[in-house]
Order: C-alpha cells, then structure tokens, then sequence
C-alpha cells in the first residue's frame, strides 16, 4: 500500500512539473514578457551556398529581467545564437538563426525559445527554398582579323 500511495504522489508531482513547462502564462505579474517583431522568417528563394543569416529582434516588455534558455532548433542544419546576458526591461536583442543552404530544398525549419518570460515558450519558424546555382559562362574571346588595335 505504501508503494501505491508513494507512487501516486509521485505521478501527480511529474503532471505537475510538466504542466508548470508547457509556455503557458506564468503567476507572476511582473514577470519579464518576450515580444518579437516577428516570430516568421520567409527567406523566399535562395542560391545553393548563399547567406542562410535571419534576425529575430525581441524587446523585454516586463519588469523583470528577462533570461533566455538556449534555444533548440529543430535539426543540426539550423542554428541559433541568443544573448547569454539577462536582457532588462525595456531593452531588445536579437536571436540570430543561420540555415545551412548547401541542401537544395524546401526550408521549413522551427526554433524553440524557452525564457523565464510570462510566455515560457516561443516557437520561431523560418522558411523559404535553397535552388542550384545558375550555371555561370565566360564571355567567349573572338579573333576578329578586321579590327584595329587601340593604342593608348
């Protein structure tokens, strides 16, 4: 019986615990709020190798300082920076986000941000397509017997 009831107790902490992570609102009033100018980052079409570089700026709007936790991506082809450093209230950063565009494809990526904001989780997504490089040709040089030479 003991077991039970210690098993018991034990599963509704875990429910608990998991319910306080899931990025709901917290309690906390003053909790410091996370607020980015855009939580989508729509690359359009990019060359094979080129600039896979995207900002997401954010501002603390609470009144606390606001600490980020590393931000997960979504695979090993898409990797964020964020500031280490608490960001006070009224202050911006930004998380920088760099997709590898050797893989020719759709870009269909997620950023995961957990914080000790009022809103503990926020998913960043960046999207877009990664095309092959436009064959490049050298102007063809052309012999022409009749032409004059410019003497400088």
């Amino acid at each position: 019986m003991k077991k039970f009831v210690f098993s018991f107790v034990l599963l509704v902490f875990a429910a608990f615990s998991l319910h306080a992570q899931d990025g709901t609102p917290t309690g906390n009033p003053n909790a410091p709020e996370i607020s980015f100018e855009k939580t989508v980052h729509d690359y359009g079409v990019v060359f094979q190798g080129g600039d896979g570089t995207c900002e997401f700026k954010f501002t603390n709007t609470g009144k606390e300082p606001l600490i980020l936790s590393k931000p997960v991506s979504s695979c090993g082809c898409t990797v964020p920076t964020w500031p280490q450093e608490p960001i006070l209230p009224g202050k911006s950063e930004v998380i920088k986000v760099t997709y590898n565009t050797n893989n020719i494809g759709p870009i269909n990526k997620n950023v995961t941000v957990m914080s000790n904001a009022k809103t503990a989780r926020v998913v960043l997504a960046i999207k877009g397509s990664v095309v092959a490089k436009p064959a490049s040709t050298l102007p063809e040089k052309t012999n022409d017997q009749n032409a004059t030479p410019i003497n400088k």
